[in-house]
């Protein structure tokens, strides 16, 4: 695997399968610049989904004419409570791949208890990826996921996945045990969107981009993640060509990473704690329940984990547009805010948490903050 990777939810025409004959030249040439663009760097491993719209179908266009032996192909299909429509589902992406097999699969978006249970469950959507395997369809199994961490180490701990595709950067610290669990296993690990949901890093704030030097955000960002042995590639959501620049541009500090990134973080660490105060930051998210856990689904987990990132680097822009899907993306990104729930007692949900106290006056301050305007997922707009 490239440490970087080509991920195709960004550069197709539409979220939803459309017509042929409805995408615009320009779009599709522009993806076939992506791709020739991503090969020219070294970038073999393409990355794509079922729930990616037209992406699958574009891509299915320039595919026949590159070398296959040379390409690491990945799609993603969602479980489904049939295992018929799940093999229905897998049956159209290779339809509109034009592939006789994937050399690497995964069950997209296994956010629940219950969307894993449809994956592991005898009779379940895995017995049916064993039997693509068997066939030489599906070369490796993995799963993409969205899920609360207990979920995710659940999963990695079943030892039926050779791969995982989650959220773990900078920001989002709250996943290191499943990148943990998974390298027990000796699973591959795939970070999803490190540069966008890991900060809004291709637009960052000016005092980010001061305490990131000598680095870029988005360079800083990759190499914290690729310093872990058990981290082995970033998803690069190319929209154009020069997307990849700036994430190829800061492997030419790969080798000093271990000097760098260090360095970094730890000026990043005393801006965070200066705002915050070192105690809360080591221990602010001890004794809260995970979001399917709390009556009404009231995330505070997530909510605090913004607020942190939002009021001591300036990441407010991210902050906000992270905030404003509660209520909006069903599992994709999951629970409300306390607005959104206001009959929940979260004096008694915060009960074994040391931090009940600030915790019940940060969170209005983070609505205040925070909310606006919904904001709708990606393959939603």
């Amino acid at each position: 695997m490239p440490v970087l990777s080509c991920g195709g939810m960004r550069y197709q025409y539409k979220w939803q399968d459309v017509a042929p004959e409805e995408v615009p030249a320009e779009n599709q040439a522009n993806l076939e610049a992506c791709i020739h663009r991503s090969l020219e760097l070294g970038i073999n491993h393409i990355e794509t989904a079922r729930g990616y719209g037209s992406s699958e179908m574009q891509l299915g266009w320039v595919l026949p004419s590159l070398d296959r032996d040379k390409l690491i192909i990945q799609t993603k299909v969602g479980p489904s409570a049939d295992p018929a429509q799940f093999l229905a589902n897998f049956e159209k992406s290779m339809a509109y791949l034009k592939l006789e097999h994937v050399d690497l699969f995964s069950f997209h978006g296994v956010n629940t208890a219950e969307l894993l249970d449809q994956v592991l469950r005898p009779g379940g959507c895995m017995e049916v990826a064993r039997q693509l395997q068997r066939e030489g369809r599906v070369r490796f199994i993995g799963f993409s996921t969205h899920a609360p961490t207990s979920v995710i180490v659940r999963a990695n701990n079943s030892g039926e996945f050779d791969y995982v595709n989650l959220h773990w950067y900078f920001v989002n610290p709250l996943n290191l045990p499943a990148v943990e669990a998974a390298a027990s296993q000796d699973m591959g690990v795939f970070i999803i969107s490190p540069a966008d949901k890991g900060g809004r890093l291709y637009n960052p704030p000016a005092k980010l981009v001061d305490l990131c030097k000598p680095l870029t955000p988005i360079q800083f960002n990759n190499l914290y993640c690729l310093q872990r042995s058990d981290v082995h590639t970033l998803s690069v959501g190319a929209a154009r060509p020069t997307d990849f620049d700036e994430h190829v541009a800061g492997l030419a500090h790969y080798e000093r990473m271990s000097e760098l990134v260090p360095t970094v973080e730890a000026q990043l660490n005393e801006t965070m704690e200066s705002v915050l105060g070192r105690d809360w930051l080591q221990s602010w998210f001890e004794g809260i329940p995970e979001v399917y856990d709390i009556p009404q689904q009231v995330n505070v987990l997530e909510i605090l984990r913004i607020w942190n990132y939002a009021t001591s680097l300036d990441l407010v822009e991210w902050g906000r547009s992270r905030y404003n899907m509660f209520g909006e993306a069903d599992h994709w990104f999951p629970g409300k805010n306390p607005q959104q729930a206001p009959d929940v007692d979260l004096a008694e949900v915060l009960a074994n948490s040391p931090w009940r106290d600030r915790i019940l006056d940060t969170l209005p301050k983070a609505h205040q903050l925070l909310g606006g305007e919904a904001v709708k997922r990606l393959s939603q707009s």
